[in-house]
């Protein structure tokens, strides 16, 4: 599966998109917590997520993905062989 995050330029818009695109529950907010809860526990998530265009993300939110990065790496080893990969 691949998201493509052209014009993603805040932590709001990238948490919604991952709802909407990954039917995470109508709880779901805004967090980094939440977002790891739900990719290990609360869905089923595809064998690999690309994710493609991030950059102008990484430019408007670095904090937020220096985190998603992160993110990525734990999943990579909690969730083997299942990741999710920058594309």
């Amino acid at each position: 599966m691949t998201l493509d995050l052209t014009g993603i330029t805040s932590k709001a818009a990238i948490h919604q998109l991952f709802k909407e695109q990954l039917g995470f529950e109508e709880w779901y907010g805004p967090s980094w917590d939440a977002f790891w809860d739900s990719i290990v526990a609360i869905v089923e998530m595809p064998p690999v997520l690309t994710l493609t265009n991030w950059q102008e993300f990484a430019e408007y939110c670095p904090r937020d993905m220096h985190i998603l990065r992160q993110v990525i790496q734990d999943y990579a080893v909690e969730m083997h062989p299942k990741q999710i990969v920058l594309g």
